[in-house]
């Protein structure tokens, strides 16, 4: 770290001490308005507005019943969200939160819908339990796909959220081989499967992890286990966090993104904001692992976006807190003795 940036940064801390407050009193917002601000480079930085945007791709794996749900739920989904009906879109309205749908790959034919963003990388994934979800031109198109999403934000924050029957099967394979965390723990119900598709879907996770080395890179582990979604979700990540915004990351498949995101460039992890812990057993477990204190608790396992929606005012406010509140000086209070 040079000796610029040391001084913007003891800027940035004197900014925050002397609030008219006692030094630390806010807690995590504190820090929260310490991050943006060296995000930014600059005492007075800027969080107006925040989009989110929902990618939606199918897995093979969804057709081995690994979920509640039928497959066919994604499609239905994709447009709820495009006829603003969904959780995600009542968050997004109450805080003024553009939204954008993206089709990555969801199964079936083209969606036709003038709102809907078509970047479909193929009508859904193979079956990781058997073979690699995709393949390596699959895997290079979604990624730089996202990342050209992400470079080519204009909002000072960004949401990801993500729809897929599957994507917490993905998630927690992806988080096992990157990470090298064990598998079982990771596994949840998911959709909300009975005692049942647990076991069943857990054996069939054991089975598809079998396939590959214990650990692997993200590349290589985003190809045999991931969804389009969720790879594109990985590159708007990289492309977001190399136009210098900040992006709060939603629950366990969002985090499972941002894993994979953090080994291909590390750099990167000033950017992140961990929105909520989600209550999907395994979410708990990675943000343990890579050191990661979300905002919220609030025991959702929804994804779309919603959790890292609801950051998002905690956020804004930190950065009011650092541009809008008085100093001792400015508000003539007596500071400590």
């Amino acid at each position: 770290m040079g000796t610029s940036q040391d001084a913007l940064l003891g800027d940035i801390q004197r900014t925050i001490d002397l609030k008219t407050k006692p030094v630390g009193s806010l807690g995590r917002v504190e820090a929260l308005a310490f991050q943006i601000a060296a995000l930014q480079g600059t005492t007075t930085p800027q969080m107006n507005d925040c989009r989110l945007t929902i990618f939606a791709g199918d897995h093979g794996m969804a057709t081995a019943g690994v979920s509640a749900y039928p497959q066919a739920v994604t499609r239905q989904m994709v447009l709820n969200f495009l006829d603003g009906g969904a959780a995600a879109n009542v968050f997004a309205d109450t805080f003024g939160v553009g939204v954008q749908v993206v089709d990555a790959g969801v199964a079936g034919a083209p969606i036709e819908n003038a709102k809907l963003v078509s970047r479909r990388v193929a009508a859904g994934t193979k079956n990781a339990i058997t073979e690699p979800a995709m393949s390596a031109a699959q895997y290079d198109d979604a990624l730089a796909t996202g990342r050209e999403i992400g470079a080519n934000e204009t909002t000072d924050a960004v949401c990801y959220g993500e729809m897929g029957i599957g994507n917490t099967s993905s998630a927690s394979l992806l988080c096992h081989k990157i990470l090298g965390l064990s598998l079982t723990p990771l596994i949840g119900r998911g959709t909300g499967v009975d005692d049942k598709t647990l076991a069943h879907k857990t054996q069939l996770l054991e089975q598809a992890a079998s396939r590959t080395p214990d650990q692997l890179t993200a590349n290589t582990a985003l190809k045999e286990y991931g969804g389009f979604e969720i790879t594109m979700m990985v590159g708007a990540m990289l492309g977001a966090a190399s136009a210098g915004r900040l992006i709060i990351v939603d629950g366990f498949i969002a985090t499972a993104a941002a894993v994979a995101a953090l080994q291909l460039n590390n750099d990167i992890n000033g950017n992140f904001v961990f929105g909520h812990r989600s209550n999907e057993i395994g979410h708990a477990i990675v943000l343990k692992a890579i050191d990661a204190e979300p905002l919220l608790d609030l025991d959702l396992r929804l994804g779309e976006g919603t959790g890292a929606l609801l950051a998002w005012p905690i956020i804004k406010a930190a950065a009011a807190m650092l541009n809008d509140m008085a100093t001792f000086d400015s508000a003539d209070v007596s500071g400590p003795a």
